[in-house]
């Protein structure tokens, strides 16, 4: 009786499939393109003097827009990710 149970126990197979198509994979290159676009935009704004201070630093597009940008990379990549095609 044990043996029985044995035999109907198989090991599952393996999906042959790849677990990401091509689409992930192009996915994965757009979230990492804008994570990269984000920490381009939020570079630079120092001064050329330390003498003086530069408030570029501060300007709209290093403290809002790029964060916002490299936040939405990794949500994208998170979704390239966990999202299934078939």
């Amino acid at each position: 009786m044990g043996k029985e149970l044995k035999k109907d126990r198989e090991p599952a197979q393996e999906n042959p499939r790849m677990p990401l198509t091509r689409r992930n994979y192009i996915l994965l290159a757009v979230g990492f393109a804008v994570i990269v676009l984000g920490f381009v935009l939020m570079a630079g704004g120092g001064s050329d003097s330390p003498d003086e201070f530069n408030y570029a630093m501060f300007s709209w597009r290093r403290i809002t827009l790029a964060p916002i940008l490299v936040i939405g990379g990794f949500v994208i990549e998170i979704f390239a990710i966990l999202k299934r095609y078939e």
